[in-house]
């Protein structure tokens, strides 16, 4: 059985069995038979993790009273879901996102105060994915946006449609507002310098 733990940019996760780069934490929010219940999260930590633990152990996807393990193509596809990097087994992503953050907004941030802010920024009550409004000529790369109804990855003069194995063939970076999928807090971040691991599909 696919599990349902395929995070996409649009804030769904699917079942899907490519896995991807990295996988990520929000607590506990699967049953004992490794299907998601309605919670999406059961804590506002949302981490971005390497595939392995950083002592060689493998928890497995959906274990029982274990973290849920939710699984990204990129790092960038995480970051606009609303995670940041672990700060235990990615330390040095995570002193990089924190030196990021201080650049954004002037102070270096208290992990708490930074989790709750991005989880303001990334989700509603009723589980929906906040979205804002921003010219796309200003956008980082890193960023996502929705363009002809499509999550794409803005990566330099150019746009890449994601699917969930992978980028397609860039188009050229249009102008105009769009609508930003990544959190305000993170598009921040990435504007201040943060630079996340993309798919090798979004080198071409």
């Amino acid at each position: 059985m696919t599990l349902q733990n395929r995070v996409l940019p649009t804030g769904e996760i699917a079942a899907i069995p490519a896995r991807g780069l990295f996988t990520g934490n929000r607590g506990i929010i699967h049953r004992p038979d490794g299907t998601l219940g309605t919670s999406r999260w059961s804590h506002k930590h949302w981490l971005v993790c390497t595939l392995t633990h950083p002592k060689g152990t493998y928890h497995g996807p959906m274990p029982d009273r274990g973290w849920s393990a939710l699984f990204f193509l990129d790092e960038a596809v995480a970051l606009t879901a609303g995670h940041r990097p672990c700060h235990y087994c990615r330390r040095e992503a995570y002193l990089a996102w924190i030196a990021a953050w201080e650049g954004a907004t002037g102070a270096k941030p208290e992990r708490m105060a930074m989790d709750s802010a991005l989880h303001k920024a990334r989700v509603t009550r009723t589980r929906d994915q906040v979205r804002h409004e921003a010219a796309l000529d200003g956008l980082p790369d890193g960023s996502f946006v929705l363009w002809d109804g499509w999550a794409h990855l803005v990566q330099g003069n150019a746009l890449l449609p994601h699917t969930p194995e992978g980028y397609e063939a860039a188009i050229p970076r249009p102008s105009g507002t769009v609508t930003v999928l990544t959190p305000k807090p993170t598009v921040a971040a990435l504007t201040a310098g943060y630079a996340p691991v993309l798919h090798p599909s979004a080198q071409g």
